[in-house]
């Protein structure tokens, strides 16, 4: 591969700016986790001062062993007129024990005179201060240079002073940002090249989408010296988003030969972006480049014969080497390679021109086609393959349930309650749950009804509960799709069921998720004997 660049992720910060997004510290150590498996090198995790979830994040991420990402803490430059031992905000930066820190600061004399009310010397003191401050207490600092492509523009010499207060002070590397994402990829290849050759240091670029280049300009950016890219890694972002590194990151490796992923890692890149979107609660644009579900789909005639004949007559890049899978529209033909590999885990013995495999597509088209998604629900997607193949037996049948709930008196919360009947190899156990609504009501009364048969299932809680409307046009009569994650304190699995009805949909997951912690119980079981 050619030169390195390096990928800094800002989805946990900069992506929960974006509207309808409200990551829990579970959802950002998710995350963290899948960005970690990929090979990103910086994760940019949130400011620790800004409220109490990044707080607690940041205390839980240091149970997490990283293999490759560095964590990020992010903050401004010390408030005018205090110094950064005394400034809260600096004190919370430290005690994300993080090694490296990212400090924003104005680089737009506008927004020191008019925004922050101070003068041009002291935006600059509080620059190098706070990067001296974090660079004696043995931080590694990366400035952003908040509005530094309108900060050139309106007065070049004062932005150029302020990355050179950054850089004397210390810092690591120097981001330049086109904040209000108004810039042209020209202009922004321009200043990049000039601000290169009078800095010689190591650059960034950070890039909002507010004009919809943000991706050109990143890419232009590194064409004109920049090694890091800064962006979130499916795009959303405040208002229009930000630079989408799923395909800054396809453009650059394979079009462009520089070495942002690993080969392996390239091929995770489809489904590591759809798991975010999943845990973000968030579609990913069917249309988007590389991991879009339309990235690679082809309808009828002279298209598909071509790419049947030659895949490059119709496909800038094989799909395979980003994750993705062709599909015909007309045909239906789609994935089989991918699908194996998950079939494989199940059965090694299946080949990808067994009987068995054609069955398991067929039938995972079927589900697709009712709502289905597998790329965030892995383990419904291994029930499924179980069922088809012989491998599946129910643990238990749930044979009836009722969900009730009753207005609320004055000043009390509404109240659900349900009750479950199940067989377990013919006996028969009914309970009664009271819950925060009727799923919650469900789960409960579902897992005691289980446990006296089940006692493993006394670890077992669910950490999570989305809902997507699939079909919105059909208002309140529109098919939904509930994801559920399960934790027993050791392992989290997520499981996805479909209905119209959001109770049935919930239902089903909830069914799934408890099945596969019985089938994982008794896998251990066998390995245990055998």
């Amino acid at each position: 591969m050619g030169k390195k660049v390096v990928i800094y992720d800002s989805t946990l910060r900069d992506g929960a700016q974006g509207e309808g997004i409200s990551f829990s510290a579970g959802d950002k150590l998710k995350i963290v986790k899948a960005l970690d498996e990929i090979g990103v090198d910086f994760i940019e995790a949130g400011n620790p001062g800004s409220n109490p979830k990044d707080l607690e994040f940041f205390q839980r991420v240091k149970e997490i062993k990283l293999n490759h990402s560095k964590l990020v803490a992010f903050g401004s430059t010390r408030r005018k007129g205090l110094k950064p031992e005394d400034d809260d905000n600096i004190k919370s930066l430290l005690s994300a024990d993080t090694q490296y820190i990212a400090i924003f600061g104005k680089s737009w004399d506008f927004h020191v005179t008019d925004i922050i009310n101070a003068t041009l010397d002291e935006n600059l003191a509080m620059i190098s201060d706070t990067i001296e401050y974090l660079v004696g207490n043995k931080k590694k600092v990366i400035f952003d240079a908040e509005h530094f492509f309108d900060g050139y523009k309106a007065n070049k010499e004062y932005a150029i002073e302020s990355l050179k207060s950054a850089k004397k002070a210390g810092a690591s590397s120097l981001v330049l940002c086109d904040t209000n994402g108004g810039c042209m990829p020209k202009e922004i290849a321009e200043i990049t090249e000039h601000v290169y050759k009078e800095l010689d240091m190591t650059l960034g670029i950070h890039c909002h989408n507010d004009s919809g280049v943000a991706v050109a300009n990143s890419i232009s950016a590194v064409e004109a010296g920049v090694t890091e890219i800064q962006g979130t890694f499916i795009g959303f972002g405040e208002r229009c988003g930000n630079a989408n590194l799923t395909t800054i990151i396809g453009n650059l490796q394979l079009k462009l030969g520089y070495e942002c992923l690993t080969e392996e890692n390239m091929e995770q890149l489809t489904s590591t972006a759809r798991f975010i979107s999943e845990v973000a609660n968030l579609s990913i644009d069917d249309n988007a480049p590389f991991v879009g579900r339309n990235a690679f789909t082809h309808k009828g005639g002279m298209h598909i014969d071509g790419v049947n004949k030659n895949s490059k007559s119709f496909e800038h890049v094989n799909p395979s080497v980003v994750g993705n899978a062709r599909r015909f529209l007309m045909s239906e033909v789609s994935g089989r390679s991918t699908i194996l590999k998950k079939i494989q885990k199940v059965a090694p013995d299946i080949k990808k021109d067994s009987p068995e495999t054609a069955a398991i597509i067929a039938r995972l088209k079927e589900l697709e086609h009712e709502g289905y998604q597998f790329e965030g629900a892995e383990s419904t997607f291994e029930l499924v393959i179980r069922k088809h193949l012989g491998k599946y037996k129910p643990f238990f049948e749930l044979e009836n349930f009722k969900i009730m709930g009753e207005k609320p008196g004055p000043g009390e919360e509404f109240g659900s309650y349900a009750m479950v009947k199940v067989n377990v190899d013919g006996h028969i156990k009914m309970t009664a749950a009271e819950g925060d609504g009727p799923v919650n009501a469900l789960d409960k009364a579902l897992r005691e009804a289980l446990e006296d048969f089940y006692p493993e299932l006394k670890t077992v809680y669910l950490n999570d509960y989305k809902v997507r409307v699939l079909d919105s046009n059909k208002a309140t009569a529109a098919k939904v799709r509930v994801l559920i994650s399960s934790t027993d304190g050791v392992n989290e699995w997520t499981t996805v069921g479909v209905s119209t009805d959001v109770v049935a949909a919930s239902l089903v997951a909830l069914v799934d998720s408890i099945e596969i912690k019985l089938l994982k119980e008794l896998e251990k079981k066998i390995k245990r004997y055998f």
